[in-house]
């Protein structure tokens, strides 16, 4: 051990201390904790999470004010003792003026691809305008695109103008049609297309003048805006429709939501699309709901409906417009199927909301929605629009010009799919028809057509979604909004997901099945994505590809095993909660290790094949392989998918799943949509006959307004914890919808 060196030998080897003697920092030591027994009760209590924090002091403040107002009361009566019937109602505070809230002060708005509904929570109906806007442009939008029903019109014949692949396809729908007509006793005549195209084709339209019109259309006067100067003034709505094609500016129609997301693909910049959806909700506060002034919005609730499987990036901009643009005093949120069963008034139901290009299936019980059961279809009521009228025009539709693309055109083919469209072969004949085509500046041309079974195909296409033209439904996807990421880490992403669409998903493109498959346990810590309650034997298979395009049972709920000589291997059902999904060609998944993935799926890099880490750096290439993917199926294959995944094997919970399905949406309205469902869903499930029931709303309410209706019942209810308020959202950002959202945000 070395003694004490002086400091003159320091001095000599260049050690001398220099320094006054101070510490370092003024700070005060901290010892190190414990790790052996130490405890913290950090984020573990109500009070330490702001928005619970906010709500509990108004629940004290309300008590507080209670208090107060029955001792004014008891000093005003000069210290009678009050009824208990107003001490009771002292009590219940949440019905008290402090805490109520008027149902005229409160907004509900249900926006939809096609139509917005809004209107106050004490309205009886909701006013419906449509989901478009109009501003001066260039171009129209029908000499921007190509028209639709997509055709080549140099062709001569109709096989060439629309493509020999969809005319094998309509030609097998009519002769399965004729079968099944046969089979369920129905007259068949053996000429009924040749009537229909010789008549069609020799038929010429009669010209109307304007005075013998008395149905004539009335035009937006384009001189009629606010500042005809200005490129901010615009048309919305059932006025944007109405703005002529020809007129002198043009004006082009934006639509901001198309297929249920946001339209990325007619837009160029993400700001124009917040911007027309910003301009398109403040036109109507302004013009349809009487709210003139800005001032006045602050003193207005807001509740607003959203999509079961929703874009986390849509939900917060809508909050942001909400608090920022619109200063409303509180918001909330509410998702589309729970409306619907708060204003059909169920409790339990498998909710079938066939809209105008979306149509989603979602199972809710006890007023919540069952995750797993959520389903979004990227077809709709448009869909049966434009395939009826290119049935027609194959057909040899006298007005062989219609362009959907066209304002007065599609409002024509809306009208004859209205009327003429239905699902029941007992309506199915020859029959002569007549319609009236008005257009701006031109005389009136009435028309007469003949038609048959393209009424009842069209509708049809809901079951055998291949005869939709699908082409350009996922274009322009991702452009301008992406994907919301977890915010602890950038790489994984967190939009909601449901076991019920990956099934959809892998019955499309079997190649993303491994997006599907579960993560494994590492040291000990379980990492699955969604843990199931029971793990049984599923009691069938909805997703075999030998039954996707007809309604034809298989003889065995067995998935049937791929011919010879197959090269793309059939996949197998979708069992939610079982470790290997059995037709994938990956292997499958043990305790140790996740299957390696090639294709559109993404491969794992710069880890092992079995860490955490590959799983979050492949995250985002699974997320891209599915977004790729088209969600398009059978609606029927689509609801027993959603009840299976929604049982979890229960065999009981899809009996009483299958006895209360309600369909709702403008789609659903097609004469003797329910009864057809019905029909196919028991041709799925013969076994259970007698227990499948397809009904309306239990109030018989229009089926277009049930979600609003319900939005607007929810608005109303004196205990709602799920309000933000314009405080909330200053502090804590979008942050706080994980708080305040009543479902696994």
């Amino acid at each position: 051990m070395v003694g004490k060196v002086s400091e003159r030998v320091l001095l000599r080897e260049g050690l001398e201390r220099t320094d006054n003697g101070m510490r370092q920092t003024s700070w005060p030591d901290v010892a190190p904790i414990n790790q052996k027994n130490y405890y913290t009760d950090y984020m573990k209590r109500d009070d330490q999470i702001l928005s619970l924090r906010l709500q509990g002091e108004a629940n004290r403040d309300r008590l507080v004010q209670s208090a107060k107002d029955r001792d004014r009361a008891l000093n005003n009566t000069n210290g009678e003792i009050p009824l208990p019937l107003d001490e009771l109602q002292g009590e219940d505070g949440a019905a008290s003026a402090a805490s109520f809230t008027d149902p005229s002060k409160i907004i509900v708005i249900h926006p939809g691809s096609q139509n917005l509904r809004i209107g106050f929570a004490s309205d009886a109906l909701p006013k419906t305008i449509p989901m478009a806007l109009a501003t001066k442009y260039p171009q129209t939008e029908s000499e921007m695109y190509e028209a639709l029903p997509r055709r080549q019109f140099e062709a001569r014949t109709p096989e060439q103008q629309h493509g020999e692949e969809w005319c094998k396809k309509y030609a097998k729908m009519c002769a399965d049609l004729k079968l099944d007509m046969r089979a369920n006793k129905r007259k068949v005549l053996p000429n009924s297309k040749e009537l229909v195209m010789n008549f069609n084709r020799r038929t010429e339209p009669e010209k109307i003048s304007q005075h013998n019109d008395p149905l004539q259309v009335d035009w937006t006067d384009i001189k009629t805006l606010e500042d005809p100067d200005s490129i901010a003034s615009v048309f919305i709505g059932q006025q944007a429709q109405r703005v002529p094609d020809d007129s002198n500016p043009k004006f082009k129609l934006w639509w901001p939501i198309q297929h249920g997301w946001l339209n990325e693909d007619d837009y160029p910049t993400k700001a124009h699309l917040f911007n027309d959806l910003e301009t398109l909700l403040d036109r109507t506060f302004r013009w349809e709901l009487g709210l003139k002034r800005s001032s006045e919005w602050r003193q207005y609730s807001c509740v607003f409906v959203i999509p079961d499987l929703y874009d986390k990036k849509y939900v917060e901009e809508i909050l942001h417009l909400c608090v920022e643009w619109f200063e409303f005093g509180k918001i909330s949120f509410i998702q589309e199927s729970m409306a619907a069963t708060f204003g059909a008034g169920y409790t339990q139901a498998c909710v079938v909301d066939v809209g105008a290009q979306k149509t989603s299936v979602t199972c809710v019980e006890d007023g919540l929605v069952i995750e797993d059961s959520r389903i979004n279809l990227k077809f709709g009521g448009y869909d049966i629009t434009e395939t009826f009228m290119k049935m027609m025009l194959f057909d040899n539709f006298p007005y062989q010009e219609i362009n959907l693309r066209r304002r007065y055109d599609f409002l024509l083919a809306e009208e004859l799919k209205i009327k003429y469209c239905t699902l029941s072969q007992a309506n199915i004949s020859v029959q002569t028809y007549d319609f009236h085509l008005r257009a701006p500046n031109q005389p009136t041309h009435k028309y007469q057509f003949k038609c048959y079974d393209e009424v009842i195909l069209a509708p049809m296409g809901l079951y055998d979604p291949s005869i939709f033209d699908n082409s350009t439904k996922l274009r322009g996807r991702r452009k301008l909004v992406e994907r919301s990421y977890n915010a602890y880490d950038v790489e994984v992403p967190d939009d909601p997901s449901s076991a019920a669409q990956l099934a959809i998903i892998e019955l499309i493109q079997p190649s993303v099945a491994a997006a599907t498959l579960p993560l494994p346990s590492f040291n000990g810590i379980a990492t699955d994505i969604s843990t199931p309650s029971k793990e049984r034997a599923q009691p069938f298979n909805f997703l075999a590809r030998n039954e996707g395009a007809n309604g034809t049972p298989g003889t065995s709920n067995a998935p049937s095993p791929a011919p010879d000589g197959a090269n793309t291997p059939v996949p197998a059902p979708f069992i939610f909660g079982a470790r290997d999904n059995g037709g994938s060609p990956a292997p499958a998944t043990n305790g140790s290790s996740f299957p390696a993935m090639n294709g559109a799926g993404g491969s794992f890099t710069g880890g092992p094949p079995g860490s955490i880490e590959a799983y979050q750096r492949s995250a985002k290439s699974l997320a891209a392989a599915r977004d790729a993917v088209l969600p398009v199926a059978p609606l029927d294959i689509a609801i027993m998918t959603s009840v299976q995944n929604a049982a979890k094997g229960d065999e009981k919970k899809v009996k009483e799943l299958l006895g209360s399905i309600m369909v709702i949406g403008g789609g659903a309205k097609i004469p003797h949509f329910g009864s057809f469902l019905e029909e196919k869903l028991k041709a799925r499930r013969p076994d259970l006959v007698d227990r499948i029931l397809v009904s309306r709303s239990a109030r018989e309410m229009d089926e277009q307004v049930v979600v609003w209706k319900g939005a607007s019942v929810f608005a109303k209810l004196s205990t709602n914890d799920s309000w933000i308020t314009n405080y909330e959202y200053k502090m804590l950002g979008s942050r706080v919808i994980y708080h305040k959202a009543l479902w696994q945000y």
